[in-house]
């Protein structure tokens, strides 16, 4: 192997995604299967035919419960996701996700160009998500807020609980429970058709990038040449703020825990 070709291999270990991320990507993942699945049913139940005591077969209701409290359990995450996008690092950092500057305008047209349009094949390697990603992300988010408001407000009518009664207003808002019901389980397909995209891009740029993408998800860590990760930790293009370059003659800090 020539010289050039192994420097083009000097790869750098980076602690990307701190593990209270790492746990909100599983949880979240978890909820949202779990409330796509029992959230079709709702919309189209089974005839299930028992010839047992029909007091033995509330079947549906424990459909039903299982989607109210995944609802609570997606909203909990979802809260602290919003809070960690203050006291986490760069990479989690609310203002990464949102494209206000000229190089994440310029950074999503170049994804859409190598993910979409197809007009490059050289891929945008970032260490975080790219601005592409970030603001996909952001929409995400939108939409699961859209969820949890419409969601708590077809629960309230059969709920004692004061929480699903903050929502109230939404009904007179939409007309009536019957238009909430078809835009909340539209919501449904934008997650199933977000969610294919989103693993098909995952092993995609984990294939062809080499970083560690699917991996990082797990332990943290990504991987990139060494130049690289000294540009993007000049310009702060893979999250924001950039990282100040420590005093000369300081030590580097202990790598955080996995």
């Amino acid at each position: 192997m020539n010289g050039s070709a192994q420097d083009s291999h000097d790869f750098q270990r980076v602690y990307v995604w701190e593990q209270p991320v790492r746990w909100f990507h599983w949880i979240n993942a978890l909820c949202i299967v779990t409330l796509g699945v029992t959230g079709w049913i709702i919309a189209h139940p089974p005839a299930l035919m028992n010839s047992g005591e029909a007091s033995f077969s509330y079947w549906f209701g424990k459909v039903r419960f299982v989607h109210f409290v995944t609802a609570y359990v997606l909203l909990a995450n979802f809260c602290f996701r919003l809070y960690w996008s203050v006291m986490g690092n760069k990479y989690a950092n609310w203002r990464s996700f949102f494209p206000l500057t000229k190089a994440q305008l310029k950074q999503i047209w170049d994804v859409l160009k190598v993910d979409v349009f197809q007009f490059s094949n050289k891929p945008v390697e970032t260490l975080g998500h790219n601005s592409m990603a970030y603001f996909t992300y952001t929409a995400t988010g939108l939409l699961t807020i859209f969820q949890v408001v419409t969601g708590f407000a077809l629960y309230a009518p059969t709920s004692s609980a004061w929480f699903p009664h903050l929502f109230n207003w939404v009904v007179p808002l939409f007309g009536s429970e019957y238009n909430i019901r078809i835009f909340h389980y539209a919501a449904l397909w934008l997650f199933v058709v977000f969610t294919i995209i989103h693993v098909y891009l995952v092993f995609y740029h984990d294939y062809v990038e080499g970083h560690g993408v699917i991996s990082s998800i797990v332990g943290g860590w990504k991987f990139m040449e060494k130049d690289k990760v000294e540009a993007e930790s000049a310009t702060g293009m893979s999250g924001f703020p950039a990282r100040r370059p420590a005093p000369s003659g300081t030590k580097a800090p202990p790598a955080p825990p996995v």
